[in-house]
């Protein structure tokens, strides 16, 4: 073999080298910051609180507390609100373990005009994952107004911390729905359409993604419910 060759061969031999040393690294460090085992109980219900989403958010109020109830059999349930609204304003309750101070948390929120700040709810969601392990992330909102591949990275940053995103998108924005379902992918979660007439749906899809929360995929599959048939096969994917 020529002098050229061999250091043709030798500069390939380094960058293979180098590559898996990148991918170790990485994998060393997903490793290292993912839970061990499955987070039970902490769930985060994140809500788009812009003005077009009043009805929902009413509907959710309603709702809620039949989160509680489908999670009580399970191990129970520790449920933070995250909502954003009008200017730049993004907010986070304490975790709480009751329906009933969840619903007076939220019937004291109303919609206002402004943009998505879906960035700042995932930014959230890793941070608190990160401090303590979270089991989902149930959002729900009909727009997505930002940068996607933002969005993605830090979707793909709470997915190795174990969080999965359950992506509950009302209406048919197709710029919402490719981004969501990305979301939900990145973190091995669900994207889940509903509509404003489809309270029932809702109702139990909300109340399947609680008993994952505190029981796993287990206590879902357990659970046999129709909103558990339509998660489990995005879950096991």
């Amino acid at each position: 073999m020529s002098k050229n060759n061999r250091d043709v061969v030798s500069r390939r031999s380094d960058a293979a080298v180098s590559q898996r040393s990148e991918i170790e690294a990485f994998l060393a460090e997903a490793k290292r910051i993912a839970p061990q085992g499955v987070a039970r109980g902490r769930l985060i219900f994140a809500l788009d609180a812009t003005m077009s989403r009043q009805p929902t958010w009413d509907l959710a109020c309603e709702l809620q507390s039949e989160m509680f109830e489908a999670a009580a059999s399970v191990g129970g349930l520790s449920v933070q609100l995250v909502y954003f609204r009008g200017i730049g304003e993004s907010r986070a309750s304490p975790f709480v373990a009751n329906a009933r101070a969840l619903r007076d948390l939220m019937v004291k929120i109303d919609c206002r005009g402004g943009h998505t700040q879906i960035a700042k709810v995932l930014g959230h969601v890793r941070r608190e994952a990160e401090r303590r392990p979270v089991a989902a992330l149930a959002y729900v909102g009909d727009a997505m107004e930002e940068n996607a591949d933002h969005l993605c990275q830090l979707a793909g940053e709470i997915g190795l911390l174990g969080v999965r995103a359950f992506m509950f998108h009302e209406g048919k924005d197709a710029v919402a729905e490719r981004t969501f379902r990305e979301i939900a992918r990145l973190t091995r979660g669900a994207y889940l359409p509903f509509n404003s007439a489809s309270a029932a749906e809702l109702r139990t899809l909300l109340n399947a993604v609680a008993t994952y929360a505190a029981g796993g995929l287990t206590a879902l599959e357990k659970s046999g419910g129709a909103g558990a048939q339509l998660l489990l096969p995005q879950l096991k994917k």
